[in-house]
């Protein structure tokens, strides 16, 4: 088994066996499709359960989503966070959006081989995109001020999480000036509080309520 599987596995005990499957398939999926549509990184490749994989779960380390909760992706490029998340919470609804056509294919072939089921994409920008939301995330797709106008019309009003609708968003990096440019409620979350792996000594998830 892949040692950073292995490692997945132990930061997330109660994986079903199905889970469990469903993440050791994913690897090999991204590195078929990879060659054909560049969605990830090749010189990224070895450390896929690490930088995507675990990286977009840390979300799931910050808030557990109810049953129903509706969660969209915004820019999602090869699918993350919204795949390994959808995995995660087999009883909440993912939507994955991205601009560009070739990701969402990957996507939706990832989607079927590994039997996701409550995964729905769309090929277009988020701006565009008419839909309601309980949360939206996305990884580092742009500054916070320029990304929150994309979101505020598209979170519910109805509440029924831990958290008040908003956003999660993976971002890395010193983040005080950016976030000093929004007015909006927020909390930011280090990950290395929960990974050890050095790659996420910078690493963060920023929650801003909407």
């Amino acid at each position: 088994m892949d040692k950073n599987l292995a490692l997945i596995y132990s930061y997330f005990p109660d994986l079903t066996e199905v889970q469990k499957e469903k993440l050791m398939k994913m690897k090999a999926l991204y590195l078929s499709w990879n060659e054909k549509i560049n969605v990830i990184s090749r010189k990224d490749f070895e450390e896929f359960y690490i930088h995507h994989v675990l990286h977009s779960l840390g979300i799931s380390k910050i808030i557990s989503f109810k049953a129903g909760t509706k969660i969209l992706d915004i820019g999602t490029g090869g699918g993350f966070p919204g795949l390994p998340l959808a995995i995660l919470f087999p009883d909440c609804h993912f939507i994955l959006c991205d601009s560009i056509g070739k990701k969402i294919k990957v996507i939706n072939e990832v989607a079927k081989e590994l039997n996701i089921q409550n995964v729905t994409t769309y090929h277009q920008r988020a701006e565009s995109l008419a839909i309601e939301v309980d949360f939206i995330v996305s990884r580092a797709v742009t500054r916070m001020k320029d990304f929150i106008p994309l979101c505020e019309k598209k979170i519910l009003k109805a509440q029924k999480n831990t958290f008040r609708n908003g956003i999660f968003y993976l971002k890395g990096g010193d983040l005080k000036v950016e976030m000093s440019e929004i007015k909006e409620k927020y909390q930011i979350f280090e990950l290395a509080n929960y990974f050890s792996p050095n790659f996420f000594e910078t690493k963060k998830v920023v929650y801003v309520e909407l």
